[in-house]
């Protein structure tokens, strides 16, 4: 008899992620750092994990690279399985040829013979670029004892950014009875999160169908769940109440990363009964030497401080140099900032290099956020204006 699993999860980490700009020029958004230690996809990993999840398809697509190179066998989230684990899905030649993946629910269709290989009852669909934390068996045994045949995770969102998302209604049971993709005119502030669990027999069953639709632009929001909630199906809305963050641009990665500090954090990364999995090396503390000021900030193994940092998050392996200073900003693992330099109100990609006496940015509310991209070098004295996005070396 043939082994198989309750539940598997996919995870679609092969999106662009083009309102993040220089920070995903050269790598998958998932894999965009975060906090200090983590990536942005350790989430859904660690979430699936905690909820007794081992069996995870990657999908992968734009600049893969460095995301596949990140997650390897799985070990750090305990996903290198025998059978099951974590399995990297990118697109491939089939004998009638090959395609990239053109949507969220083309990606999974294209998939199918993985999922068929583990034979589940149920499948969790997952996004790869939300920072949350959640108990994905929870959800499983609503979708169990409502019969349904998709459930699909919501949140409240604030009316003004509900067009932003696919916007839900339900009855008084929980159960959808209206389903629209980012309206213009919103008519709930109940948003989709992008995390489903499906019946596996009715998800082939409309996966297959949506391929053959040859107007259909192969997306779960926009094709597939109208599709369903128009065929009659079960579906229920399941509802989540904890942290939820859609990093999707440079405004709301900066936010994410801040609601990490201060004496209460609004998100607890930190919390023992419900750990965040990453890859990280091996690294020494970090050094303050004489004259340094760190208040108010998160700062990892490996980094050398010699001026000030406040209200900042510095990824590991960072230095800076004497009378720098770093103010409100996020510092991304393997940057150099020169002696007297200023960052404020900025994201630094890792392994940029920021000489003596540069300024970046400005304080805080007197303008957007400054990106420097990765792998960039900024000369001497170098000035970069508030809301300013650099890719190349100046």
């Amino acid at each position: 008899m043939a082994i198989s699993k309750k539940v598997i999860a996919m995870l679609l980490a092969g999106g662009q992620g083009s309102r993040l700009y220089a920070l995903t020029s050269k790598i998958a958004k998932p894999a965009v750092p975060y906090g200090a230690k983590y990536r942005i996809i350790d989430f859904p990993l660690s979430n699936c994990v905690n909820s007794n999840i081992d069996t995870v398809g990657v999908l992968t697509q734009y600049q893969p690279l460095v995301l596949s190179e990140y997650i390897g066998n799985g070990q750090p989230w305990d996903l290198d399985r025998a059978f099951g684990g974590v399995h990297i899905l990118p697109p491939y030649q089939e004998k009638t040829g090959a395609r990239w993946y053109r949507g969220t629910a083309n990606a999974i269709y294209q998939n199918l013979n993985f999922i068929r290989a583990y034979s589940p009852k149920y499948v969790l669909v997952l996004s790869g670029d939300h920072i949350y934390k959640m108990d994905y068996s929870e959800m499983i045994a609503e979708h169990e004892r409502t019969g349904a045949d998709c459930t699909i995770a919501v949140i409240r969102v604030p009316k003004e950014e509900a067009s932003r998302f696919g916007i839900i209604s339900t009855d008084e049971d929980g159960r959808i009875t209206k389903f629209e993709e980012k309206p213009k005119t919103p008519h709930s502030d109940l948003a989709s999160m992008g995390v489903y669990v499906f019946s596996t027999e009715k998800l082939f069953r409309y996966l297959i169908e949506d391929d053959q639709k040859e107007s259909s632009s192969n997306d779960f929001g926009k094709d597939v769940i109208p599709a369903m909630l128009r065929g009659g199906e079960r579906m229920f809305a399941h509802s989540f109440k904890g942290y939820w963050k859609d990093v999707g641009t440079v405004q709301s990665l900066w936010e994410a990363n801040m609601d990490l500090l201060s004496g209460a954090p609004a998100f607890d990364i930190f919390e023992p009964s419900w750990r965040i999995h990453s890859r990280n090396p091996i690294q020494p503390p970090h050094y303050a030497g004489e004259g340094s000021l760190i208040t108010n900030s998160l700062v990892s193994g490996g980094c050398e401080i010699y001026g000030s940092v406040q209200n900042s998050l510095l990824s590991h392996n960072v230095r800076l140099g004497r009378g720098a200073s770093v103010k409100d900003s996020v510092i991304m693992a393997g940057v150099e900032i020169g002696e007297g330099a200023v960052i404020e109100y900025s994201i630094i990609d890792e392994n940029v290099r920021i000489g003596k006496h540069a300024r970046i940015g400005a304080p805080l509310g007197r303008g957007e956020i400054t990106v420097i991209g990765r792998d960039v070098t900024l000369e001497d004295r170098a000035e970069v204006d508030c809301g300013s996005v650099i890719e190349q070396s100046i």
